[in-house]
């Protein structure tokens, strides 16, 4: 990766969006598995928690890489 002193090169900006893409596909798989698993209430909801938490975590980490490419496509 790009160290903190140095623009990144456009091949890292390149790798960056196709992570952002990747993650965001992952993203709408979580978001339609935690809706699925939301209609069917209340079976299933032993799972509701782990499900929403692992969500949140993938929506967590998509905002962080859409703010780093926003930044480096800035420099």
């Amino acid at each position: 990766m790009v160290n903190d002193n140095s623009a990144p090169t456009p091949d890292e900006i390149a790798d960056l969006k196709k992570a952002v893409r990747k993650l965001n596909s992952r993203a709408g798989e979580m978001k339609m598995d935690l809706h699925d698993l939301a209609e069917g209430l209340p079976v299933d909801y032993e799972i509701l928690l782990e499900t929403a938490k692992k969500t949140y975590d993938v929506f967590h980490d998509l905002d962080q890489l859409k703010r780093k490419l926003i930044s480096w496509e800035k420099t």
